[in-house]
This record gives C-alpha cells, structure tokens and sequence, in this order.
C-alpha cells in the first residue's frame, strides 16, 4: 500500500487558498451592499435589524445548499456574515443575564451573531432596566424550560413593564458539573441558577446527596465562585468550564437529555408576518363563571392555534390571574387579527407582547 506525501496535500491547500481570496472577496461586495443599504435605511428611518428578513436570507440560502455542508452550518455561517455586515450598518447592543458564559449570552450569539456588542448584567431586573433605559436595543431573557416550566420572575417583569418581543431562541441546554478538580470528591456545595439546580435535581440527590445546594444569579456566577473554591462545584455549561479554567467532573447531569430552554428577544422592532410566526399575549378575565371559556372561544371560532397556556397569579386586585398565551400566526394576518378583536372584548386585561418568526432551528442541537 502506497502512502500519501505531503506533497499530495499541496494543490488542494493551495486550491482552498485560492478559494478563500474569492469568499473573502465576495463577503467585502456584500458588506459594502449593507453599507448602502444602511444609509438608506437611516436616510428612510427604517430600523437596521429585521429579524424576518434575515430568516427569509437564511431560508434561501438553506434551500440552495447542495451539500456537502449541513443545513444547520449554513445557518450559522449566514448568520454570522448578516452580524458583521449588520455591525457596519450600526452597533447592535444586546442586555442578557451574564456573566460570561452563560446559556443566555449562548442564545443572544445564536440570534444576533458575535458581531453584536453583549451587556451582560448582574440579574435579569437589570436585563429589563438596560433596555427598557435605553443602553441596549434589544434584550434577550429565558421564559420557559421543557422540564421546569415557567420561568417566573422573568413572565411577571413581562407583566410588569411595556416590552415587545420580536424574535425568539430555542436552546438545547446541556448541563455540566464543573469544578477545579475533575472528579466528586470533597464537594460541600453546588452553585447554580435554581432553574439548573431544578434541571439536575434528580442527579444531585443520587451522586452529590449530602452536598448543599446554593442559588446564585446565573449558572456562570457558580462557575466563578467555583473558580476560587475547591470544596464548591457549579452547574453551568461546558463553555464556562472554559472560561473560569475548570474541570469537568460530570457531563450532561440534567435529567431530561432533551431539556430545552426557550428564550425571547425584547425590542422594538415589529417583524412583518413570515408565514410561521408567532403571537404572545398576556391576558385577563371578569372573575365570572365561564370567563375562561368566553376567552378561548374565539381562537377557536377563528382557527388559530394556542401552543401554550399558563396562568400566574396577577399581582392586583382587580384580577386574580393573568394567563400567558401563546398562539401560532402574526396578529396582521386577517383570522388572527379577526380573532384578538373578539378576544380582547373579551379580557379585563389584554397585552399583545408581539408577533415574531418561530424559530426554525428549535429541533436543532
């Protein structure tokens, strides 16, 4: 058998060379492109992000693929050129809970791209304020988790405060027990977010069952405490391992392997219908018998789907719960409109957070 040299290699190192002088090429038209098409817009007033258009990019381009690459490294790829050509256009600054390293610094990369400038802040009331302020345009904050539910602080600052959700983020969510030493021994604490405690809770009491379990802020906080004491662990993701210079002493100890995190994106923008979209809205009824049902009828009279339902008590007198809805459609498409009309006659209280595109790549790890 007859081995390859490294002179076999060198005129297809020199093709891919050659290859990429003509990516790196086309990528400055394009960039150049979104340069004029940025001062268009700002000439128009129009906003720079456009969450349906770039899905409407990124749909082509999957549609186009011939392969060899993946439809999800297409994604990524175009989604990553469109956050560079953006950044040109101007800065998009994006407020999630930090620090470094956590799943929702993960989520506003995936949505946004690296190109865009983080704040991370200390808790998710900072999250809110750091947009709601003006610092940052947008904001990228967790709502719901395949295994825990809710996330409650979170929906009641949705309550609280005039937001308006233009995109969202599902995110598989793997979780790592990491520590400065690769294995259990000597573990007295573990430091997580109380949804990640929750998350691995099955998991914790079989292997660390005598170890204290501590809420902090967020997943990456623990791993920076974990940072400065042997005798704590965290629970965080295998990125902040990297981060804080710790080891992993167990990998993936949520116990749903298929646990998601579902997060949502605050701005202003209002993405026009896409044709797989989403409406959330935050409702409440008259303390009567069949309030509910009256509150209902009408997405069904009209066929709009409801992929989600939940209710928190409201924190006011005059209701005694506010329900979260979820339903599938922009609220600009005529039966989905037809059907908040009649809905909203319905309500004590009706709060349309906002229509966006669904995201797509949901069931892609």
């Amino acid at each position: 058998m007859t081995h390859g040299t490294s002179d076999d290699l060198t005129p297809w190192r020199e093709r891919i060379d050659a290859i990429d002088r003509q990516i790196l090429d086309l990528l400055n038209q394009r960039a150049r492109a979104a340069q004029e098409i940025g001062h268009i817009k700002q000439r128009l007033g129009l906003p720079v992000f456009r969450p349906e258009r770039e899905r409407e990019v990124i749909g082509k381009v999957r549609e186009q693929n011939g392969g060899p690459l993946r439809e999800a490294g297409v994604s990524a790829i175009w989604r990553e050129i469109m956050s560079a050509c953006r950044a040109l256009e101007a800065p998009q600054r994006v407020a999630y809970l930090g620090p470094a390293g956590t799943f929702s610094e993960q989520a506003a990369q995936r949505f946004f791209g690296s190109s865009a400038q983080g704040q991370p802040c200390v808790n998710v009331d900072e999250v809110f304020r750091s947009h709601l302020g003006g610092e940052c345009e947008f904001a990228v904050v967790p709502v719901e988790n395949s295994t825990e539910g809710a996330v409650a602080r979170n929906m009641d600052l949705l309550l609280a405060h005039p937001v308006h959700i233009c995109g969202e983020i599902s995110l598989p969510v793997r979780h790592f027990l990491l520590r400065q030493s690769p294995d259990l021994n000597g573990i007295r604490a573990v430091a997580a977010h109380p949804q990640a405690l929750a998350q691995c809770a099955g998991w914790l009491r079989q292997h660390l069952p005598d170890a204290e379990l501590r809420p902090v802020a967020s997943n990456a906080e623990g791993a920076r405490l974990a940072a400065g004491d042997p005798m704590l662990a965290a629970i965080a993701s295998e990125q902040a391992a990297a981060l804080y210079g710790l080891h992993v002493a167990a990998r993936a100890i949520q116990d749903e392997a298929q646990n998601r995190t579902r997060f949502v994106v605050l701005g202003a923008v209002q993405p026009a219908p896409t044709g797989a979209d989403r409406t959330s809205l935050i409702l409440s009824v008259p303390n009567r018998a069949g309030a509910v049902y009256e509150l209902l009828k009408p997405l069904a009279e009209h066929g709009v789907s409801m992929s989600r339902f939940e209710s928190r008590p409201a924190r006011s007198g005059n209701w005694e719960y506010a329900f979260y809805i979820d339903i599938e459609g922009h609220q600009d498409e005529p039966r989905v409109a037809a059907a908040l009309a009649e809905l909203q006659a319905a309500c004590a209280m009706y709060k349309c957070l906002g229509s966006y595109p669904i995201d797509k790549d949901a069931g892609q790890s």
